[in-house]
């Protein structure tokens, strides 16, 4: 299938690893000019040579801290310098930690900013070139609806979805759609740093129906759809990708 977005430029953060480094590699491969954002230099110069190896165009590497208060603007200014515009974003970057009772104002503080305030600012500050322009996609990767107990990327991840569907209904009309994607068991640093193999074993085989962890292109892939002129008539969704494991249904 011809996704139709050979030529057009995108913003990938958290792009170093994991969902996000799959994503890159992704959007390159379907011929998109990309900026890739993290806060690991060295890892996004690796994937900068994979994608050039791979035939793709020479991504611009932006080494940016997410909890610099200025982070937003310093990322959406770099991009459009070295792009010329930014047709899809994908906001990726973010971190779950499960937070105590006691959890400081710090740590909520930390939570909030890194998984819903700066991805909201980051949209914001290329929303008008997208209108502009009359085409943009805008990705969230966010998270389940389920907590197992306090978590302050939780609630922010719900926040992204309420602000994401309000968002689809003021843009729409100049022709961007904005979705989420919630993964699911997903293999990543951060799977192997949680879970031991025995636990992966145990719930792949008695609470995940395909009967198996993903993996980050399973994401990637959904993206790729989302970010293309095909998915004109999608936005303002949440879009879980987990082999069937939440049991909710919306």
């Amino acid at each position: 299938m011809d996704l139709q977005i050979a030529g057009k430029t995108g913003l990938v953060t958290g792009a170093s690893s994991g969902i996000g480094r799959a994503i890159a590699l992704a959007l390159a491969a379907e011929g998109v000019r990309l900026a890739i954002v993290a806060r690991r230099k060295n890892l996004l110069e690796e994937l900068a040579a994979e994608i050039v190896a791979g035939g793709g165009a020479q991504p611009a590497v932006i080494e940016c801290d997410f909890m610099q208060p200025d982070a937003a603007s310093a990322i959406a200014d770099r991009a459009l310098r070295d792009l010329g515009s930014v047709d899809i974003l994908v906001n990726n970057a973010g971190g779950s930690r499960r937070f105590e009772l006691d959890a400081s104002e710090e740590q909520w503080d930390e939570a909030i900013t890194l998984n819903f305030t700066r991805q909201r600012q980051l949209t914001h500050q290329l929303l008008q070139q997208m209108m502009a322009g009359n085409w943009g996609r805008i990705v969230n990767i966010t998270g389940k609806s389920e907590p197992e107990g306090i978590n302050g990327a939780f609630c922010a991840k719900a926040a992204m979805h309420s602000w994401a569907k309000g968002l689809s209904r003021e843009v729409g009309k100049h022709g961007i759609t904005v979705n989420s994607i919630p993964p699911g068991r997903i293999m990543s640093e951060q799977i192997l740093r949680n879970y031991t193999p025995e636990y992966r074993q145990w719930q792949s085989e008695h609470e995940i129906p395909v009967g198996a962890y993903g993996e980050p292109e399973d994401i990637a892939q959904l993206v790729c759809f989302l970010a293309s002129p095909l998915a004109r008539y999608i936005t303002g969704t949440v879009i879980p990708v987990d082999g069937g494991l939440r049991r909710y249904q919306f």
